[in-house]
């Protein structure tokens, strides 16, 4: 049986990876604006855990269908494991000026010194029944799954590559057999969803949501 899955994101990049990810398993993925859900969660959790699990779980609540959220960001050994759980929220202004500064940040730092990886947290949530009784405990709540994603590399020293969007363009893939010659950015639609930090965290959801299609 199919089932409809709310995204809990407005960001048109995510939501075409997650469209493409699950398109396998002949969901059908639903964008808040397909059904007129103008919600807003502050993402001010400690973890990308915190903040995906804030994600679904309010989506599922206010969509009243399944929904899958996630967070994710970038950490960069030479700074600390920065911009990490900040990283859509470092610095003010858009994607290019967040790689900007964290370019400028690193400036001087050798290639041997810029490893870096991406990281991912996905979360899925199930709203409750609606004759759920409030003081049943976790029957009453939004039932949550999570998994998590992390694709290994170093930052280039200047942006390449048109796709993905993000801190993409400046990241080098070192993993699942690539040899950090193309940036995120310059891979094809196909590699990246294999490899990358959303797509493994999606991918240890899918029996989940395999399992909420056969319930359904």
């Amino acid at each position: 049986m199919t089932i409809r899955l709310l995204i809990a994101s407005t960001n048109p990049g995510k939501v075409r990876e997650l469209r493409t990810l699950l398109a396998e398993l002949g969901v059908e993925v639903v964008t808040p604006s397909d059904i007129g859900l103008d919600l807003d969660v502050v993402e001010d959790g400690a973890t990308f855990e915190a903040n995906a699990v804030r994600k679904a779980r309010a989506f599922a609540a206010a969509g009243g269908l399944p929904a899958l959220g996630d967070d994710s960001g970038i950490e960069v050994d030479a700074l600390g494991g920065e911009p990490g759980v900040y990283s859509a929220r470092w610095v003010p202004g858009s994607d290019a000026d967040r790689v900007a500064a964290l370019l400028a940040r690193l400036g001087g730092v050798p290639t041997e010194g810029r490893t870096a990886r991406f990281r991912t947290v996905a979360a899925l949530a199930v709203p409750a029944a609606p004759d759920a009784d409030p003081a049943s405990g976790d029957r009453a709540t939004h039932l949550v799954a999570t998994a998590a994603g992390a694709v290994e590399g170093r930052i280039a020293f200047a942006p390449r590559g048109d796709g993905g969007f993000g801190y993409d363009p400046v990241f080098l893939v070192e993993d699942g057999g690539l040899d950090g010659t193309r940036t995120m950015a310059e891979l094809d639609a196909g590699t990246k969803n294999v490899l990358s930090h959303r797509g493994r965290a999606v991918a240890g959801l899918l029996p989940t949501i395999a399992r909420l299609a056969l319930d359904g």
